[in-house]
């Protein structure tokens, strides 16, 4: 089987347990060895050693993308800075899935298309190509028990042609023209934001629609991007999710949001995405501590007090990089405004497993398959072809979203393996039951994440709450691809909101 060689860092960076060093940081001279791995403690464990003491200008809580992204910014305009990682490694939902061999494939996110400028930058100065997405031959729709094939180079695009393809096509126009009505990272500032914030996204798009199968596309719209049910998410966070799909020169689209070639799906990193925060990361080295889960957060008059496990920090300012509802798990004395409080409590994350097939070839391209599948049934609804940039070995990926996956919990990893198996020989025949090994990941059970690939928000959350997202609470302030303007959601939405809250941090220090 193949996949993406394991990176190697220096097991000093990567476990965090080195001195807190360049950024600034003062350690005890007494201080105790770092929290162990387990963020979890039985609860006979003996007595924690005594904490270490640090102090920095800025400590970041979290390392994925738009953590390290403000950590290096902060730590270029000369601030001390401590980056605070609750797992054993680098990246958050960017993720490098070990396949059992030495070689990893993409648990998590995984792509790059137009657009997505600042993830871009990043990954060349960290000397990460890319290479494109698999997308040559037909895709294959699975609906109602039968599979059909389709090209994705005429007048649908990526849209499979059902008998209610008219009906889809006149919804997503009229879904797109609602989409450049709203103010790009501001949702609640559209004219028409009360109306269209008061109804799911599943009630307009019956509404609008009046066949099965636009019906049914437009779910899996919002099941392959969001990972939840269209009667869960807000219509006003579906438009602003359209809308922020491009840039400040380029206004945000479905067809990019969907699209493969010229789409958010167009690319991929060599050696997998995860090559981009596990190079960051060793760029920034010691100033990375991990292992080491923030509990509790306190703001005074001379800044603040963060408090994980192993160590305690005084700094200025500190910036929270994570979800908004895995930051809700964090204790803040005093207590958060109520806007940002109850924020935190309405922004629920979507039900996610990547499962992957090895095979000793990518057989479906032999058959003049691009991988790529859409179905209604079965584990999963939506497939890939992840397979390395050589073809060498063939690696299929399928999307378990939503309902799929929750109705596989409690299940084993063999039976795991058998739901996804039999979806895969739906789509690509017999020869896909047999693969060389699988594995998944299951991000609605990885405690540190709680699900994916974005936290969304019902009814009328971001006309109550929208703006508590980004506004810091004094010294306190938030990043995460969720507070993104332009590619929320997504890899390049977290780098850029590393980048800004670094500016917001600089200005106020």
């Amino acid at each position: 089987m193949e996949g993406f060689p394991l990176t190697r860092v220096s097991r000093r960076r990567l476990l965090g347990t080195g001195a807190l060093t360049a950024a600034g940081a003062v350690v005890s001279a007494a201080a105790a060895p770092a929290a162990a791995k387990s963020a979890t403690r039985p609860a006979t464990a003996p007595a924690a050693p005594m904490a270490e003491n640090a102090a920095a200008d800025v400590v970041i809580v979290g390392a994925g993308l738009s953590g390290l992204a403000a950590a290096r910014d902060l730590v270029a305009a000369g601030r001390s800075v401590l980056v605070l990682e609750a797992r054993e490694r680098p990246g958050g939902r960017v993720y490098g899935m070990p396949l059992g061999d030495g070689t990893t494939s993409e648990g998590g996110a995984e792509f790059i298309g137009p657009t997505q400028d600042r993830i871009a930058a990043l990954a060349k100065d960290m000397g990460v190509a890319t290479y494109p997405t698999y997308n040559t031959g037909k895709n294959v729709y699975y609906r109602n028990g039968r599979r059909s094939l389709y090209a994705t180079d005429g007048i649908l695009g990526a849209v499979p042609p059902d008998w209610g393809v008219v009906d889809l096509e006149v919804a997503l126009l009229k879904l797109g023209g609602m989409a450049k009505d709203v103010p790009v990272g501001q949702p609640w500032k559209a004219a028409k934001a009360e109306e269209w914030d008061a109804q799911t996204f599943y009630t307009w798009s019956r509404s609008n629609s009046l066949s099965s199968g636009a019906r049914f596309l437009m779910d899996e719209f919002v099941s392959s991007t969001l990972s939840v049910r269209s009667q869960d998410v807000s219509l006003l966070y579906v438009l602003n999710y359209i809308a922020s799909a491009g840039n400040e020169s380029n206004p945000g689209t479905v067809d990019r949001l969907i699209d493969t070639k010229g789409g958010a799906q167009e690319s991929r990193f060599v050696g997998g995405s995860q090559e981009v925060p596990v190079r960051l990361a060793a760029e920034l080295g010691d100033i990375i501590r991990y292992n080491t889960a923030v509990r509790a957060i306190s703001a005074d008059g001379g800044g603040v007090t963060v408090t994980a496990d192993g160590l305690t920090v005084s700094a200025k300012r500190v910036v929270v990089a994570m979800s908004p509802a895995i930051a809700g798990k964090i204790d803040f004395s005093p207590a958060l405004p109520a806007s940002r409080a109850q924020l935190m409590q309405r922004y629920p994350m979507g039900s996610i497993c990547k499962f992957v097939a090895v095979y000793d070839t990518p057989f479906w391209r032999a058959d003049e398959l691009t991988g790529q599948a859409v179905s209604d049934s079965g584990a999963i609804d939506a497939t890939f072809d992840n397979s390395p940039p050589d073809g060498s070995r063939g690696i299929m990926m399928g999307f378990m979203n939503q309902a799929n996956i929750r109705k596989l919990d409690g299940a084993s990893a063999d039976e795991v393996r058998t739901a996804g198996l039999a979806a895969f020989a739906n789509f690509f025949g017999d020869k896909a039951k047999s693969p060389v090994r699988t594995a998944f990941q299951r991000w609605d059970n990885e405690i540190w994440s709680g699900g994916g690939p974005v936290g969304i928000a019902p009814p009328g959350v971001l006309t109550g709450f929208g703006e508590a997202l980004r506004a810091p609470c004094g010294p306190i302030h938030w990043a995460g691809t969720e507070t993104s303007d332009y590619w929320t959601g997504y890899m390049d939405g977290a780098v850029r909101s590393g980048e800004r809250v670094a500016k917001e941090v600089e200005a106020a220090l």
